[in-house]
């Protein structure tokens, strides 16, 4: 690896961690032309399917989207981070085990409702009412009616 602070492109690994429970790797490198140290991190890259969207589009996968989502609907709701961070986990676990190159955002948007379903209800019954856009209340009743069953 290149030493960013004098360009050599030879540099030694000093040492090597494994970090954040396995996650990533650090390294601590020594660059022999100005005996400089800096540390460099090696994290696994994973490829994501596109999402396609209503009108065809094709959007890259993103996770800051699939949180904003959940926190819009788990807003004012008793449920933690952890919980919130474990179901997002759990459905892109899921996104990366289809092996699709795609996944239609209808398919997201049933995997975030089954999420939500077994966080909180009244989150799932929020995110529901604007994801399937209810025309009338008869649409909203039904969904209510099937969570208190």
């Amino acid at each position: 690896m290149k030493c960013p602070f004098c360009g050599h492109a030879d540099t030694q690994v000093v040492e090597t961690r494994v970090a954040e429970e396995g996650l990533f790797i650090r390294r601590r490198r020594r660059c022999p032309q100005c005996d400089k140290r800096f540390t460099t991190y090696e994290r696994p890259e994973v490829s994501f399917p596109a999402v396609v969207k209503k009108d065809g589009r094709r959007i890259d996968y993103d996770s800051s989207k699939l949180r904003a989502s959940f926190a819009l609907a788990l807003r004012k709701r008793p449920v933690s981070t952890e919980q919130v961070d474990a179901a997002m986990e759990r459905i892109e676990e899921k996104l990366l085990n289809l092996g699709a190159r795609e996944v239609p955002s209808h398919q997201l948007g049933e995997m975030v409702m089954r999420e939500l379903k077994k966080l909180d209800k009244v989150a799932y019954i929020r995110f529901a009412s604007v994801y399937r856009s209810f025309e009338d209340i008869n649409e909203f009743k039904t969904l209510v009616d099937e969570v208190r069953r």
